[in-house]
This record gives structure tokens, sequence and C-alpha cells, in this order.
């Protein structure tokens, strides 16, 4: 049987980013599989205005390459879109068209295969079997990217996650009454598309401290670059655990557009009149009951009821299980997968790793792991890790600032 040099298990846009800039390296043969019939990128979110928080150059290979043909500009120049992106003058990149952008490259890779659900990865004496579609394919390295999933509270079956909310867009535009949940950028876009086009009551909760814009001034996006990810790495488990859940606006927030584009709308209807429309922070949802909704406003101490037609939960993500026996992972205090700095997952019984993973490392290496703006950086360590070679510089100095002080 012929065994691969690695197979990535997951088409989003980072192991995408890996496949393409494996593409041009000699002497790695490469595959990779996804479920999904072609590629799509939160399709339940994809509002035709919203944009992708990072500016265009996090595409999928500029960071690490920026001569690739894979690129976002080169993407542009040859839909023969160049100048109208240049005559718009806007950094950040609507999110229909990076999907778009994704999909260009996934259809000029012949090392992707998309609806092949990978059911399997087990150990062999030189690597991997990975099955997909009951067929075996063998492969000395593994690269894990599968995504997150919706998070949603165990009482909170059956109400719809904001990663669906497309699905049920026309029932909220529509509805007597629209709940809204969370206070980050997602929450934010649907609370500003049911204020702008629904006609009912609109209610925003959120337990946060308020409905805040994330860091974005450009020190503090120095947080989302290699040498915070080495230094966050390094720090002991309870101090990294504790250093992040005090991080939560560097990569949680709304953007200061969509707060300015709330308020704008809200300014413009109370022209006619006070809209009917509110926004509480501090209020936890504790249950729901059909139309019922079981709050706790957390300063006062107050419990209080809320009832709406249509409730979207916009309460984020967790990792998605990695397809490996868990036996075979070492793990942390907490039961999480221990990431080396180099993306591998380290093995139990402590042999050398050819597995690695993608956006799986938030408690390993911090805020940047979901980032776009780093992909490519993790991309060019896995990369060089794989070829056994500097393929891809990884430059030590990238930002200005220091994180921490040098025992020296």
């Amino acid at each position: 049987m012929k065994q691969h040099d690695v197979i990535g298990v997951g088409l989003g846009p980072f192991n995408l980013g890996l496949a393409a800039l494996l593409d041009s390296v000699e002497g790695v043969d490469a595959l990779f599989f996804d479920d999904k019939d072609s590629f799509v990128w939160h399709p339940g979110l994809m509002l035709p205005d919203a944009e992708i928080q990072v500016p265009f150059l996090a595409d999928l290979v500029t960071l690490a390459d920026p001569t690739s043909r894979y690129s976002f500009l080169n993407y542009l120049h040859g839909q023969g879109r160049l100048y109208r992106f240049y005559f718009r003058e806007h950094f950040h990149v609507l999110r229909r068209e990076f999907e778009a952008y994704c999909r260009w490259v996934s259809e000029q890779l012949s090392s992707v295969r998309f609806g092949h659900r990978v059911d399997a990865i087990r150990p062999t004496p030189d690597g991997w079997s990975v099955w997909a579609r009951g067929v075996e394919y063998r492969a000395k390295h593994v690269v894990v990217g599968v995504g997150c999933l919706p998070s949603l509270p165990e009482f909170a079956t059956g109400v719809t996650h904001s990663s669906g909310y497309l699905h049920v867009r026309d029932q909220a535009l529509a509805a007597g009454s629209v709940a809204v949940i969370g206070s980050g950028q997602s929450a934010a876009e649907i609370f500003a598309d049911v204020l702008e086009y629904g006609r009912g009551r609109l209610d925003w909760f959120t337990r946060s401290a308020g409905f805040l814009p994330m860091e974005y001034s450009k020190l503090g996006l120095e947080h989302f670059s290699p040498e915070y990810t080495a230094y966050f790495h390094a720090l002991p488990e309870d101090k990294r655990d504790a250093l992040r859940a005090g991080q939560d606006l560097l990569y949680k927030g709304m953007s200061a557009e969509t707060s300015e584009r709330i308020f704008d709308l809200l300014y413009t209807r109370s022209i006619d009149g006070e809209p009917d429309v509110r926004y509480s922070a501090r209020c936890e949802l504790r249950g729901v009951d059909g139309r019922h909704l079981s709050f706790h406003q957390l300063d006062q101490g107050i419990d209080f009821t809320h009832e709406a037609d249509v409730t979207i939960l916009a309460t984020g993500y967790e990792p998605a299980p990695i397809p490996v026996p868990g036996h075979l992972l070492a793990r942390d205090t907490a039961g999480r997968p221990v990431v080396e700095l180099d993306y591998r997952l380290r093995l139990a019984d402590g042999s050398p790793s050819t597995l690695f993973v993608q956006n799986g490392e938030l408690h390993t290496h911090g805020v940047g792991a979901p980032d776009l703006g780093l992909g490519a950086h993790r991309n060019a360590v896995i990369v060089n890790a794989l070829a056994g070679r500097e393929v891809y510089a990884v430059r030590e100095r990238n930002v200005f600032q220091s994180f921490g002080i040098s025992a020296a």
C-alpha cells in the first residue's frame, strides 16, 4: 500500500492553507480529505455585508510566502478584479469574498478530496492509517484540522445557534419578538441584521461586562504574533489558563464598525419614536423553556424572565473531537490534549509524534490559535517539520514588543 508523507483531515482555511503551501514543495506527497462536497465557510452566517476581522494579507499563504500563486491578490488578478479592490481602498475583505477565494484555491489543488468523510485514524508501525469512505490510506504524518462545533448550554437543546442564523433569518425578521444572546461579533451582526430588517421587538442580552469592541489597537494586535505564541506556550498550565481568562476582548468582542452601525440604526429609528429595542449586559441565561427565557442579573443578584418568539444563541464554539483514539494522546490536568510548540500532539507513550493539530491549541498557544493571521505561520512551522528542512522562513523577531523577561 502506498504511504503518503502527510494526510490532512479537514479542509477549513487552515488545512487548505497547508495544502496550498505544500503544493510547490518537492519531495512531500500530501493528501487532504473533507466530508463536505466543496469548500464552504460558516454558511449559516454568510450575511451579504459581513467582513472577516483581519486584513486581506491574512489569506491562506501570504504571511508565509508572499510570492505564492495562491495569494488573495493573485485571486483578484485572475478574476479581473484587482483594480476594483485597489480603488475600494478597504483593508478588510467581505466574508463571502474570502470564501470564494478559498474555493478558488481548493479547485486548483490536486491534493484535496472533498466528499471524503474520515471515519477513523489509527496508528501503524510507521505512521498512521486513515479511513475515508471505506478505503484505507497510509501516511507518515497526519494533520488534523477538523475545526470547532457550536457550543450550547445543556438546557438549550432545540434553540438556534448563531452558526445557523441564515436558516431561520426569514422567521426572525418576521417575528413579533427576537432575543439575541451573546456579545461577540456574530451576536452583533445578527442583532444589527434584525434591527435593520426586522419588524418586531428586539432584545439583546449578554453575561459579559458590556457590549464592547474587540481590541484592535496596533500594540494590542502584537498579541497575534509568533513571539506571543511562544511566550504563552512556555508558561505553566495554570498561568496560561488564568491569563487567557482575562483576554476575551482580544478575540471575542465585536468590531468597532459593527458597534457604530448598531448605534446609527438605533439613532435613525429614534427619530420616529423610542425603538422597541433593549440590550442589557451582565444578564446570564440560565434556562430555556419554549418561548420562556430565564435570566440572572449577575451584579444585582436578581432573577427575571423574558419571552421571545425567536431566540438566537451566539454562545461560541468548542474544539471538535480529534478523531484519534483518546488513549493515544497525552492530556493536561484539565483533560485537554497537550500540544507542543511546533503543533504536534504529544503522545501518551512519549514516543516521537507525527500527529499535528490546527486550531485545537487555544489552551496551549493562546488567543492567536483561531486567528487567520497566524494560520500561515503555523503552516510554515508544520511544513518545515514535514519536510525536515526550512522550506519557509520562520523568523524569531516579528513585532516590536517583548513578551516576558529573559532569564539572562
